[in-house]
């Protein structure tokens, strides 16, 4: 679809009335995977499927797209040129992957808009409306934490040694790369503290990024991001920034996502995207997520993924 000349945010705007006023974001990439027999223990996680088994990846992203998403997101959380070298990759054919998680996305996009009632994929009563909206391609990027691949994506602590330079640089290229992939907008993805949210704008303000892009935090409670840092002073900083049109929360319990939108209202009036988890606790010891005691308020969850104009 692409948001074209338009200023990015009227373009999001635009393109969430189409949809009713609320977009649907496709679910758990990771999960649908493993669901199919993707084998993901290891540091590139999801990306691992670039290399192995990118039809799959496509077939994911085609299911949901066949069960009403209008967002689907990319297989390049965890897809880093550092962490492509690190398993035998040149730097050019880990921007080649890159690009391709991005492509697999577009190419399910096309097979979704042109489904043939005859052909292998059906839509069902009454969804054939559905290959007439807009879709969206969103690139993902994940955390600094993410390539770590230690459990600091769900905490924030990266030490001392990591400064608001070293995450610039650490996401500079792999941000230049995605941005001219092809796809819609950039997601950044499960942000764990105030310092990589601002990497982030000073990078799409300082490269010229032209193609706009959300900020999706993980929080601890219903006030602060997992690191401790304010939800309000990171959506605050997102906020701040013109290319950014969307603000909001994934990977996190479904039991603070309700206060975690009346906080984030308070900061910006942009979008809100929502994606939370099943309420788990990732275990980084283990590396496993744990189930955790189920209450009350655990039973009032937002029942799929969503971005829209609260």
């Amino acid at each position: 679809m692409g948001f074209g000349s338009k200023d990015p945010s009227v373009a999001m705007l635009d393109f969430l009335r189409q949809v009713g006023g609320c977009a649907v974001v496709d679910g758990g990439l990771a999960t649908e995977l493993e669901a199919h027999g993707a084998d993901l223990n290891d540091p590139l996680w999801s990306a691992k499927c670039l290399v192995s088994s990118p039809d799959l990846i496509r077939k994911v992203h085609l299911d949901y797209l066949i069960a009403g998403a209008n967002i689907i997101i990319s297989a390049s959380y965890q897809a880093t040129i550092q962490g492509f070298e690190a398993r035998g990759f040149s730097k050019e054919e880990s921007e080649a992957l890159m690009f391709k998680s991005v492509k697999i996305a577009c190419e399910a996009r096309d097979i979704f808009h042109n489904i043939h009632p005859n052909g292998p994929y059906t839509l069902g009563a009454g969804k054939a409306s559905l290959r007439k909206q807009p879709i969206l391609v969103a690139a993902s990027i994940g955390s600094y934490g993410a390539f770590l691949a230690n459990g600091s994506e769900y905490s924030g602590d990266y030490g001392k040694e990591e400064t608001l330079q070293t995450l610039k640089d650490f996401h500079r290229r792999r941000l230049q790369v995605l941005a001219e992939s092809g796809a819609d907008l950039i997601a950044f993805e499960t942000i764990p503290n105030k310092i990589e949210a601002q990497a982030y704008v000073e990078l799409l303000e300082e490269n010229n990024i032209r193609i706009p892009a959300w900020f999706s935090f993980s929080a601890k409670d219903e006030n602060n991001v997992v690191s401790g840092d304010s939800i309000l002073v990171c959506a605050a900083v997102a906020n701040a920034c013109e290319k950014v049109v969307a603000v909001g929360i994934n990977c996190t319990p479904p039991r603070y996502i309700h206060g975690l939108i009346l906080s984030i209202r308070k900061a910006t009036d942009k979008p809100i995207v929502i994606y939370p988890n099943s309420g788990e606790r990732y275990d980084a010891d283990r590396k496993e997520w744990v189930a955790q005691q189920r209450t009350r308020a655990t039973r009032h969850h937002y029942g799929y993924n969503c971005i829209g104009i609260s």
